[in-house]
């Protein structure tokens, strides 16, 4: 092999002699590689010696060999045996992307990797487990599900299970869906009887070490552990990734902002340019997945559409059909922005913006796979206040900023969650014993005890002679299909499957199939239009044929709306004049200078913020976030408007709001002691998995605590603040 500049020739070359003799053959004759990546070298060593790491690099980086090759070398060297590795992925489309690769790399070996989730078939699961893989792709969910089901033996299929690779760690470390897999990784090791090697896969995070810690779970400060990460420039971090490292140069990759106007618009731009290219678009809902798919096909344009409430059959076609094709858009959400294979780009379209600079890093890494290429992508902003969003998130990404990955706060209701999950695991749990299940790990530790007394004082867990059971509660919230709902951290809106004939399109929303409109009533999903034909109310289905046109759209959004701190204040950095170091086209500095000329003086000034009085409207220009002015609204009661939706750049007043009134306020908080946490709808719980199963003032405390951002509201109070109309008394 040759060597990649490495300065020590021979310490470079003792790394890959630690690779097993027949990886490393197969890596030069099969893969017909001239040489590792930096990254893939320096992951040789923690990873054959046992050490927990995170390997950061770039989208199409080639961590997921970093990962496999020395894992293959130290399963061959140790003579591991049984299922001795998980590769857990965020996403099923994922899993069944990598399985075939992995599968071929283990093979080389003599060994072998299968794939396990929810739509795998019962046949493939029988073979599993009486010939258990070496490696096993799989979500948290599914090894949940494997760990309470009746149908494994846990301990036989498992309990040989020496490392775990997490793909896309980020992914889940921002959600619930990370605290699930930190509380089923340290019931693994239980079952495993051995700490578990955990290894993490990601691309985009501006705090690798922190997430590192995250990952260690209860062994963090126990086992050695480091960030591998030598593609990057300077201290483990994005700034390779992301552009400049000095002022004022012009970020890696070819980048412009367009404002368009409309979404029709967007689909006349996109039909006419770059004919012939492959291209990817991501919109920011389902809804405009759709009318975007529609409007290009009325153009007739090639077009395949991907997100989560299409069918996975429907899904899997496109996907499969995009790949194969050239002249051709894919439509998507997120469902495409992690590390899904649709074959070899040549363009990433960006509809309006995403929400953080970690998103935009997915999104146009899918582009530049190629030698010679670069990375590419084409905002086209439907709104003026997307426009100004989008110019923002990449005046961010030319600073070299991306977001901290944070676990969300106080996950009461997946610590109920677990415990009912460790007791249908185990049968029975002892009533003091419990917290080792956990290995410790708060907040499944002791400090859950008042929860675990709801659990038994509501019949969810009965107590009989020191230990614990299921109890009746549980068996009629969660007992259906052998507990399968409690094995998902999350929960969805319900949706009616759409079918046509006997083929699965997809869902949507019940809203689409109620709310009064004329005419007959039509749905649009795949992007094209269906007529509603028959309505199956009590087994939600839907059955329909095609129609010419007039398709309805719509689905309802479970998750907390709004933008960060750091967005909404580089929103304000725009409008006071920063532009990003992107290409700008003719109408988008034509919209921006309308912005800032019509518009800046009224809502930002440079040393501070603006209280504004229009009639009775009066607004607190913060630009602070909505999580920090949700925060402020509720701190501050005297001053705020009691009927108010928390907003990203503003919080609304009191219509008899005087410069007196806002002194007092101000001076009763400017130390921080006094903030709160935001008011909560108690519907708002009924987003949380599991809030069933706490107590109800427990729940909306774990909303309250997760709508709020204090750094954020501080930082307000503490600016100076102008009146630009006095208000009246």
């Amino acid at each position: 092999m040759a060597d990649s500049g490495d300065t020590n020739d021979g310490a470079s070359h003792d790394l890959l002699d630690r690779l097993d003799p027949v990886v490393l053959h197969h890596v030069v004759n099969t893969l017909g590689w001239p040489d590792l990546r930096p990254l893939q070298r320096a992951a040789i060593d923690p990873v054959m010696d046992g050490e927990d790491v995170v390997l950061l690099a770039p989208t199409a980086g080639g961590k997921t060999e970093a990962a496999c090759l020395p894992i293959l070398s130290a399963m061959s060297e140790q003579g591991w045996s049984g299922t001795s590795v998980l590769y857990l992925c965020p996403l099923k489309a994922l899993l069944n992307n990598l399985v075939t690769r992995i599968d071929s790399y283990a093979q080389w070996l003599g060994r072998s990797a299968e794939l396990w989730h929810g739509d795998t078939k019962e046949s493939q699961r029988r073979r599993i487990r009486t010939e258990p893989p070496d490696i096993l792709l799989t979500t948290p969910e599914s090894l949940e599900a494997m760990l309470i089901g009746t149908k494994t033996d846990h301990a036989q299929l498992l309990g040989m299970v020496r490392a775990v690779v997490v793909d896309e760690v980020h992914a889940f470390a921002g959600d619930d869906r990370g605290w699930h897999l930190l509380a089923v990784l340290e019931r693994l090791e239980r079952v495993a009887g051995r700490p578990i090697q955990r290894i993490g896969l990601s691309a985009t995070v501006g705090n690798p070490e922190q997430l590192l810690t995250w990952l260690q779970g209860g062994g963090s400060g126990k086992r050695p552990a480091r960030v591998v990460a030598p593609d990057l420039t300077g201290a483990p971090g994005v700034a390779s990734v992301l552009g400049p490292s000095s002022a004022g140069a012009r970020p890696a990759g070819e980048v412009e902002l367009d404002y368009v106007g409309s979404v029709d618009n967007a689909a006349k731009l996109i039909a006419a340019l770059h004919r012939g290219e492959k291209r990817l678009v991501f919109c920011d809902s389902r809804r405009q997945v759709e009318e975007l798919g529609a409007a290009l096909r009325a153009r007739e344009v090639t077009v395949f559409l991907s997100h989560a409430s299409l069918s996975a059959d429907e899904r899997a076609r496109s996907e499969q059909a995009f790949a194969e094709a050239r002249d051709c858009v894919i439509v998507s959400t997120s469902t495409l922005e992690l590390g899904i294979d649709v074959g070899d780009l040549d363009r990433v379209i960006q509809i309006d913006s995403p929400r953080t600079v970690a998103s935009f890093l997915q999104r146009i890494g899918r582009t530049g796979r190629r030698p010679g290429s670069t990375r590419s992508c084409l905002f086209l902003t439907t709104r003026k206040d997307s426009l100004l969003q989008a110019a923002a998130l990449l005046l961010l990404w030319g600073k070299g900023w991306v977001e901290p990955v944070t676990a969300p706060p106080e996950p009461r209701h997946l610590v109920a969650q677990q415990l009912l999950a460790a007791t249908l695991q185990q049968h029975k749990l002892g009533d003091r014993l419990w917290p080792e299940q956990w290995n410790g790990l708060a907040p499944f530790d002791r400090s859950a005890a008042p929860i675990l007394r709801h659990l038994v004082s509501e019949g969810f867990l009965e107590e009989d002679g020191g230990l614990l059971f299921i109890g009746p509660e549980a068996e009629r919230r969660f007992g259906r299909r052998h507990f399968i709902e409690l094995t998902a951290s999350f929960t969805a809106p319900p949706q009616f499957t759409v079918l046509s004939g006997r083929y699965e399109i997809g869902q949507t929303d019940p809203s689409v199939l109620t709310e009064e409109r004329p005419g007959p009533r039509r749905l649009l999903l795949g992007g094209r239009s269906w007529q509603v034909t028959f309505i199956d109310w009590g087994r939600k289905r839907v059955f329909v044929e095609p129609a010419d046109g007039g398709g309805i759209a719509k689905w309802t959004s479970g998750s907390l709306a709004g933008l960060s701190y750091a967005l909404t204040r580089a929103m304000r950095e725009v409008l006071l004049g920063a532009d990003p170091l992107v290409s700008l086209t003719r109408r988008a500095e034509v919209c921006l200078a309308e912005w800032r000329e019509e518009d800046a003086s009224q809502l930002v000034q440079p040393d501070g913020t603006l209280v504004t009085r229009v009639g009775t409207d009066v607004r607190w220009w913060t630009w602070a976030g909505y999580r920090a002015n949700a925060t402020l609204a509720a701190t501050l009661p005297s001053i705020s408007d009691p009927i108010q939706r928390p907003t990203d750049c503003y919080v609304r007043l009191r219509e008899d709001l005087t410069p007196d009134m806002w002194r007092a306020a101000r001076e009763s908080t400017s130390d921080g002691a006094a903030l709160v946490l935001p008011d909560v709808d108690p519907r708002a719980v009924h987003g949380l998995k599991f809030s069933a199963a706490l107590p109800k003032r427990l729940a909306m405390a774990t909303v309250a605590a997760r709508l709020a951002d204090f750094d954020g509201a501080l930082a307000s109070l503490r600016e100076p603040v102008r009146f630009l109309a006095a208000p009246s008394s």
